[in-house]
């Protein structure tokens, strides 16, 4: 079972860092999530939050806001399946033009989620008897995040290459609490081990684009870009404590006794590097396909100076979009860009001695508004059906359903008139 007032309920939020996000916008997500060789889709200026060199095609002050909603269905074997909903805000950014072929985006995203609530139950305690008496209930639960802010600037150094790089700070809480608590033992009392880590500190990431004219609308472009390794500041506190529970209402009373409190000196935590390798085929107003491939060292990722145990990560995605004719007058349908895609990933996770997998599909819309002087608007909806997990060796499966709302402005700002 997994339930939590975070913006995530999945037991795999358990290790590492949490539930690491893919930064993408909905239009990026109906297609798969392939976003490393994209610049502008369908003439939109679209901010790419995952190849800053994609800056130096925003030509236009670009807004996006995003949110997020995620309905997942736990399964486990001999268990009954649970369903769990949650809703966030998934980021906010913005583009703005410097020169000609270059320009600044900053904003804030989600970095990774953490949300569990699950319990282990081991009956018999102290008679070794499989009856169900004398229980001993082991409760596993994790709430936070981390929330990434990034500044980057995007140039084109010559016709068809373009060059960018992010800086980012990354920060957050993370709290994880193992509790163990015997509701057929009177006067007993309970005990929880609570984990809390503060944490803080800078990030690269770095891009690269080469786009070939293969005609005055259509191009091929190739892209690259990497997320540094570099070392985040943590500081943690470890406290133990016992309590006593009214298990008829499930009402805590306040702790009774705090066993330890400490709080460790400053210590690091060392990010894995990431790469993203991607390629894109579009005719302008037409239609796009594209092929994103990446690979993270999640084996290096280290907390407190322990590594983690995770395996390094790997995932495909491809996708693409069409538009009938942007150019219609008649039929609204024939400008609504339609969006489909699909990734297949081997995550980091490695939980008794299995590799956890993940895949999903996507599909989405791109809904223009009516123009507004100079100004262009669009809602782009995504929804993805995945599935994360395995039944077998008394693992989870999750199958998870997402919808991605967000909303694009394209606009002129910042100009200097020459007549008053």
């Amino acid at each position: 079972m997994a339930q939590s007032t975070a913006t995530t309920s999945s037991p795999y939020s358990r290790y590492g860092l949490g539930n690491m996000l893919q930064p993408g916008l909905p239009q990026n997500v109906a297609m798969g999530g392939i976003s490393t060789a994209l610049t502008r889709i369908n003439g939109y200026n679209n901010i790419n939050l995952v190849n800053p060199a994609a800056n130096s095609y925003i030509n236009l002050t670009t807004i996006d806001v995003a949110a997020y909603a995620n309905m997942v269905t736990l399964s486990k074997t001999g268990s009954a399946d649970q369903q769990n909903s949650n809703f966030r805000l998934s980021n906010i950014a913005f583009g703005i033009p410097v020169t000609k072929h270059s320009a600044l985006s900053f904003g804030l995203m989600p970095y990774s989620e953490l949300g569990y609530n699950y319990t282990q139950t081991q009956k018999g305690f102290g008679t070794s008897s499989p009856v169900d008496t004398n229980k001993v209930n082991n409760i596993y639960a994790g709430d936070g995040g981390l929330s990434k802010a990034y500044l980057g600037y995007g140039f084109k150094l010559f016709k068809g290459l373009s060059l960018g790089a992010n800086v980012s700070y990354i920060f957050g809480n993370l709290k994880q609490t193992a509790s163990t608590e015997y509701p057929e033992l009177y006067g007993v009392f309970n005990s929880r081990q609570e984990q809390s880590n503060s944490i803080g500190g800078i990030n690269y990431d770095y891009g690269a684009l080469y786009n070939i004219d293969i005609s005055d609308e259509k191009r091929l472009t190739f892209g690259y870009s990497a997320s540094a390794s570099t070392k985040l500041n943590s500081q943690s506190t470890f406290v133990v404590s016992q309590y006593t529970k009214d298990f008829s209402t499930d009402d805590e009373n306040n702790p009774s006794d705090t066993v330890v409190s400490t709080k460790n000196p400053q210590a690091k935590i060392v990010l894995p590097r990431i790469q993203h390798f991607g390629v894109s085929y579009q005719q302008d107003r037409k239609f796009l396909v594209g092929v994103d491939y990446t690979m993270g060292q999640w084996s290096n990722l280290s907390i407190n100076g322990v590594n983690q145990g995770l395996q390094n990560s790997s995932s495909l995605a491809f996708g693409g979009q069409f538009n009938p004719n942007s150019n219609a007058i008649h039929s609204y349908l024939a400008v609504v860009d339609y969006r489909v895609g699909a990734h297949f990933d081997k995550t980091y996770l490695v939980v008794n001695n299995q590799s956890i997998k993940q895949f999903g599909v996507s599909a989405g819309v791109g809904l223009p508004l009516a123009r507004n002087g100079s100004s262009f608007y669009k809602i782009n909806i995504s929804g993805e059906y995945g599935r994360r997990g395995t039944l077998s060796n008394s693992l989870v499966r999750e199958n998870y359903f997402n919808i991605h709302i967000g909303f694009t402005l394209n606009d002129q700002w910042f100009i200097k008139y020459k007549y008053d």
